[in-house]
């Protein structure tokens, strides 16, 4: 087991981490679950009106809107969520590997080739997506949720069904099957070109310059940023997927939940009179990943099935060569 300084200086850094990324991670989530239709709308008599909720055009102008109108808090929306999932690597981590691996660095995750690596990411994904979409939920609900209340703020954030039958979080339409293509392409794709052109990357320790091509090092360095072209749209349409609730029956919207005792009103933040960011009715929800991504078009346009393809760019790139 790891000693008494080992294990401060581990939750040291992990708290620095979350005070950083969760804020950066919650309006990223924020950003992408927008709802900005571009056209005009009817109203319940059929008259044509235009849409009137907030326009968030950048990531960091998202960032400021939560600050301004949610404080602090806002910020840090999905912090118990995400603090208990690390909290539980930690200890698996702690458990299951020894002092002496963790201090000199002996530890490495065994080679599996690429269909284990791809199975290892599934089995992970299916893990860890409940976890997801209560953190997804949790950032993007406009009530006030306590962090030391964890029954009070899933009754908000889960309909009646989903906590009566909790594996329907699996089923929601299309999610698994978002998933599941975004693994497939890191997996089968960035990382089966990496191993036939970058062979040394996939090997221990660290190559020399001598031992990588720079033209293969920049064929690969190319389609790894291309590949936030195929990415980005499909972590925008998972956020979309996983904030969007299961009911018993379609009817009911956000408000009316359904008609078993979803009737609980959360807190709301003082002096708040505007929403941080819009969402599309409950009532006319996607059925699946290719009607979200028709739908998110036709709606609001190319442009918001890639929001912050900046932050995936980034992220494709450095997980290319990790």
């Amino acid at each position: 087991m790891l000693g008494i300084i080992e294990s401060l200086s581990l939750l040291a850094y992990v708290g620095f981490s979350l005070a950083i990324l969760v804020p950066l991670s919650g309006a990223l989530v924020r950003f992408r679950a927008h709802y900005n239709p571009k056209g005009l709308q009817l109203d319940s008599e059929g008259g044509v009106q235009p849409h009137t909720g907030p326009v968030i055009s950048s990531f960091f102008g998202m960032l400021k809107r939560v600050y301004r109108i949610e404080g602090w808090s806002g910020l840090y929306k999905g912090l118990m969520p995400t603090l208990l999932s690390t909290l539980f690597i930690m200890v698996f981590l702690l458990v299951f590997l020894s002092d002496s691996n963790l201090r000199h660095g002996a530890y490495n995750v065994p080679s599996v080739g690429v269909l284990g690596t791809l199975s290892y990411s599934l089995f992970s994904m299916l893990i860890s997506l409940p976890q997801v979409i209560v953190t997804d939920r949790a950032i993007t609900t406009p009530h006030k949720l306590p962090f030391l209340q964890p029954i009070y703020s899933l009754r908000l954030l889960l309909t009646p069904t989903e906590r009566r039958r909790p594996w329907l979080l699996y089923l929601t339409p299309g999610l698994l099957a978002a998933q599941v293509c975004h693994i497939a392409y890191v997996v089968l794709g960035l990382r089966s070109v990496r191993k036939l052109l970058l062979p040394q990357l996939s090997e221990s320790g660290f190559p020399t310059a001598n031992d990588i091509s720079y033209v293969k090092l920049g064929i690969f360095s190319a389609i790894a940023l291309l590949s936030t072209f195929v990415l980005t749209p499909l972590e925008v349409i998972t956020t979309r997927l996983a904030i969007q609730r299961n009911h018993a029956a379609p009817e009911f919207n956000s408000v009316a939940q359904e008609e078993e005792g979803d009737a609980e009103e959360g807190a709301e933040y003082a002096g708040v009179e505007e929403d941080v960011i819009g969402l599309r009715n409950e009532r006319d929800p996607y059925i699946g990943l290719l009607d979200c991504a028709k739908r998110i078009i036709d709606e609001e346009g190319w442009a918001a099935l890639y929001r912050a393809w900046w932050l995936t760019m980034l992220g494709s790139l450095s997980g290319a060569f990790a």
